[in-house]
């Protein structure tokens, strides 16, 4: 057997060093956004809610009833398009067979009814 000699700083330091670990890992994870005092916050937009039932809907006005065309916008897709106007995508598709529903145009003119 070896003559006795003090422990080594390395045997010393390794359960200091788990426990330093430990303490960091925990208070990452308690800091993390555990439970909240108050409601939720929320960063969806009326138009992002859904219901039980599917997703929220606004009827559409009268001006957007009674017009034939329709001007594309930045964002827009056909589905918004024709919840927009009151008409069925598979309408706005028979109407414009020439337009790319994955490509829309900002300032393209789409046909909504005959």
């Amino acid at each position: 057997m070896p003559p006795n000699r003090p422990p080594s700083r390395a045997r010393l330091l390794a359960p200091v060093a788990l426990l330093a670990f430990a303490l960091a890992v925990s208070l990452v994870v308690l800091g993390s956004g555990g439970a909240k005092d108050g409601p939720p916050e929320s960063t969806e937009t009326a138009e992002q809610r859904t219901t039980a039932t599917g997703p929220a809907r606004r009827a559409p006005d009268r001006r957007e009833e009674e017009r034939s065309t329709y001007t594309v916008k930045t964002g827009d897709t056909l589905g918004k398009i024709a919840e927009k106007a009151g008409v069925e995508v598979e309408a706005l598709q028979e109407l414009n067979p020439a337009v790319d529903p994955q490509a829309l145009v900002t300032g393209q003119k789409l046909k909504l009814r005959e």
